[in-house]
């Protein structure tokens, strides 16, 4: 049988991951990047990121996402001890080169360690949302919905699709009641989701989420606690 010379296998062998470490989509380097309205803290999904990649500014009465790389930001004063609502209106201005995702998290524990966690509602411009938990350094995010795609994305009319200049809006909300241990999950109005709270507790920190390659404004980002 005729063998492959071994320099021409292990070619073979190293395409692949030669690809895999070339993404298509790599993370945008914004401009005027590196600080952050005063209060608020940030966690990158990439460790090897940096944040002066991403801008993260106040505008108007809200806030406004250049990224950059993905990444989660929250106040020490938004954390719930008890049982909460918030809210947050998200406007993605352009259209991402791959349907990207943004949304509020919950429940956030150990945010700036390793073994951070956190529950987060996210859409994207094609009308898909899903609910995961995620955070950990180096661990995959876990689906917490049933159904979807094979990455856990599910489809809804309430979710807003993107127009043709790339633009959609949509009105998030998760609510957690800590004497039922259930987190609710709204868009548009519309209830998309109910799930008992991982761990037993809707408590920790709130925020958001962005993933990487955005544009998105923020309006009327809020936790109430009750």
């Amino acid at each position: 049988m005729r063998t492959l010379p071994m320099l021409s296998l292990a070619a073979l062998l190293a395409a692949p991951l030669a690809a895999q470490g070339k993404p298509s989509d790599p993370d945008v380097k914004v401009a005027g990047g590196g600080t952050l309205p005063a209060g608020w803290s940030y966690r990158l999904e990439d460790p090897t990121a940096s944040i002066a990649t991403a801008k993260f500014v106040a505008m108007g009465n809200g806030f406004h996402f250049s990224t950059g790389p993905a990444g989660i930001y929250w106040r020490e004063a938004d954390a719930a001890t008890g049982s909460f609502h918030t809210l947050a209106t998200f406007t993605q201005t352009k259209a991402p080169m791959h349907p990207e995702a943004y949304g509020i998290f919950v429940a956030g524990e150990d945010l700036k360690t390793a073994n951070a966690a956190y529950v987060y509602l996210i859409v994207r411009g094609d009308g898909m949302y899903s609910i995961r938990q995620g955070g950990a350094a180096g661990t995959p995010s876990t689906n917490l919905t049933q159904g979807g795609n094979r990455n856990g994305w599910l489809a809804s009319d309430a979710v807003a699709k993107q127009d043709s200049a790339g633009k959609a809006t949509n009105k998030l909300e998760v609510s957690g009641d800590a004497a039922t241990k259930k987190l609710k999950f709204s868009v548009n109005g519309k209830q998309v989701a109910e799930i008992d709270a991982p761990g037993g507790s809707v408590a920790g920190l709130v925020g958001i989420r962005m993933n990487h390659n955005l544009d998105v404004h923020v309006d009327g980002f809020a936790v109430h606690k009750m």
